[in-house]
């Protein structure tokens, strides 16, 4: 055991160095084989400066013999995981290029890693001359800086390939992933709550919203609880980066099955769920299910009935204040009419419940509709003269639907 005053020394030296002055003193490397290196590392720096810049600067060939040095030094350390007997029998065994571009090889291959787990925002194909000026700065970065970033990368890296292996179990390949440009995260709990609802596809947001409206009745009345698993055909390597996510979509249960948060709001308008869930833009879907569904509350106010008088009669019972309604009786319709003259009507909230209610494709056909009724009717309707009462009355007899 070491006493309180004993000094650990540090040495700042390459590890390139500290191997090879291993190799000799051990006799591991012989004069030969230095002799090796004194030919090839000018001829190795010279071909760093010249890929990196100019070597016919000095500047850059100083640089160039430090990137060298630390490539090399990069290879041994990491592949030798430090062992300094192991690096000399390396240096020994191989030529000094080999090793530098052994470091070089494991830098590129760094770079050419998603730097997020975000699709769209990393570039695909490999390492390229684009990435020559961020290869310079990293040849001359440590082990520790190294490896830090690797693991980094790896770690987004995984995201990526199991958010790409579940889209493609649910129809969705890369292709489709980098157009939507969605993070890895998202695609995984939706794809994940999209196993656990039994369905076979990656969601637009119309299937989506039913599919979380399916779970929370299906839960309804208990614990806010998912029963989200790990598909049983995940790879397994990619197990542990969808498990942390697992967990996350098991922490979300609560507000996902609260029937009382609107499924939009929660979503696609609350700040923490923002952008946390994916669904496939599908914008022609989305207004295609609103139509229908404007449609359909179109058709229940009308009863189904789209000719002039009923549609008419509903319009002038709404710009009353009156309930909406497609058929008077001749006693609704004096009733109306009295009304309208003891309080008034408001033609806009006619167009306005049109604009609200009715399918996109009708708006102006209704609108121009009401508008020329209310150019011929607006006065009789509003008469205070003696036979006033009854020319409204028969004007709806005529115009609207009037049994």
């Amino acid at each position: 055991m070491s006493s309180p005053s004993a000094v650990s020394l540090y040495d700042a030296r390459p590890f390139f160095e500290k191997a090879l002055r291993h190799g000799v003193l051990h006799g591991i490397i012989d004069p030969e084989k230095i002799e090796a290196m004194r030919i090839e590392g000018p001829k190795g720096m010279v071909q760093i400066a010249r890929y990196f810049g100019n070597e016919f600067l000095r500047p850059e060939l100083e640089k160039a013999r430090d990137r060298m040095v630390n490539l090399v030094s990069l290879y041994l350390e990491s592949s030798c995981d430090g062992d300094l007997q192991q690096a000399a029998e390396s240096l020994r065994d191989f030529s000094l290029l080999s090793r530098s571009k052994g470091g070089s090889d494991m830098l590129k291959a760094l770079i050419a890693m998603p730097q997020n787990s975000h699709f769209g925002m990393n570039e695909r194909g490999g390492f390229t001359d684009a990435h020559i000026p961020l290869l310079a700065k990293w040849s001359l970065r440590s082990l520790a800086d190294y490896q830090s970033e690797l693991t980094r990368r790896s770690q987004a890296g995984q995201l990526v390939d199991a958010a790409l292996w579940l889209a493609g179990e649910l129809g969705m390949d890369a292709d489709d992933l980098e157009e939507a440009g969605k993070d890895a995260e998202a695609v995984i709990r939706t794809a994940l709550l999209v196993l656990a609802s039994g369905r076979i596809e990656m969601p637009d947001w119309v299937a989506f919203e039913k599919m979380v409206g399916a779970l929370r009745k299906k839960h309804a009345g208990g614990a806010a609880v998912l029963p989200v698993a790990l598909p049983k055909k995940l790879p397994a390597h990619l197990r542990s980066a969808v498990e942390v996510v697992r967990q996350s979509v098991i922490t979300d249960a609560p507000k996902i099955l609260d029937s009382a948060l609107p499924v939009r709001q929660l979503f696609d308008r609350s700040p923490a769920f923002m952008g946390r869930y994916f669904w496939v833009e599908d914008g022609l879907q989305e207004v295609d299910h609103h139509d229908r569904q404007a449609s359909t509350a179109w058709n229940k106010v009308t009863g189904g009935n789209s000719d002039d008088g009923s549609l008419l009669t509903l319009l002038l019972c709404v710009a009353a204040g009156a309930t909406p309604k497609t058929m008077l009786t001749e006693k609704g319709a004096a009733a109306l009419v009295r009304k309208i003259r003891k309080s008034g009507f408001e033609p806009a909230l006619a167009r306005q419940y049109i604009l609200d209610n009715a399918p996109v494709q009708h708006h102006d056909a209704y609108a121009s509709l009401w508008d020329d009724f209310m150019e011929e009717a607006q006065g009789t309707l509003q008469s205070d003269a003696v036979h006033a009462l009854n020319d409204a009355v028969a004007l709806l007899r005529r115009e609207c639907h009037v049994q």
